[in-house]
C-alpha cells in the first residue's frame, strides 16, 4: 500500500480554492454590508434630531428660551447646570459630532433650526438632514445641507 494514499487531509490545492471561495463571498457581501450600516447611521442621525426637540423643549420651559447653540444644550463646563449648560444631551452631540454626522444648531428669529450632515459623504451617510421648532424633518439626498425647502422625510 502507497503511503501517499492511506494520508488524510486537505492538500495546499484544495484549501487554496476554499479560501478563494471565502474572499468571494466576503467581497460579494461587504457593500451590502456598508449601506446597512450608511442607513443606521442615517436613522440614527434622525433619532439625535428628534432628541436636540426634546431637549429644546426642556430647556425653552426651563429657561424662557431656546439654546442657539449644542454646547448650552451640553453638560455644563463648570458650575451648575443652567443656560450656558442645561446638560440635557450627551456630551457627544453636545460637541457636535456623532455617529458619523456632524450637527450644528442656530439660534434665529423665531426659533431654531438643526442641521446633520455627514462626516464622510457616500461613507457614514448619504443624506442632509434639517429640522427647526416646526419638528418636521427635511432630507436632501445629496451633498448639499438639507434647508427650509428640502422634501420632508417620509
Amino acid at each position: 500500500m502507497n503511503s501517499r494514499k492511506s494520508r488524510r487531509g486537505f492538500t495546499l490545492i484544495e484549501l487554496l480554492i476554499v479560501i478563494a471561495i471565502i474572499v468571494i463571498l466576503i467581497s460579494a457581501a461587504a457593500p451590502k454590508f456598508s449601506q446597512i450600516l450608511m442607513n443606521a447611521k442615517e436613522t440614527a442621525a434622525m433619532r439625535h434630531i428628534a432628541t436636540i426637540h426634546t431637549a429644546q423643549a426642556q430647556y425653552s420651559s426651563q429657561f424662557g428660551k431656546y439654546a442657539t447653540v449644542l454646547s448650552e444644550l451640553g453638560a455644563p463646563t463648570s458650575g451648575s447646570e443652567g443656560p450656558a449648560g442645561a446638560n440635557l444631551i450627551p456630551d457627544d452631540l453636545a460637541k457636535g459630532v456623532k455617529g458619523g454626522y456632524k450637527f450644528t444648531l442656530e439660534g434665529t428669529p423665531t426659533g431654531y433650526k438643526v442641521t446633520a450632515v455627514p462626516e464622510a459623504f457616500g461613507n457614514t451617510g448619504r443624506r442632509t438632514f434639517f429640522s427647526d421648532q416646526t419638528m418636521v424633518l427635511r432630507e436632501n439626498w445629496g451633498q448639499e445641507p438639507a434647508s427650509a425647502n428640502s422634501p420632508q422625510v417620509k
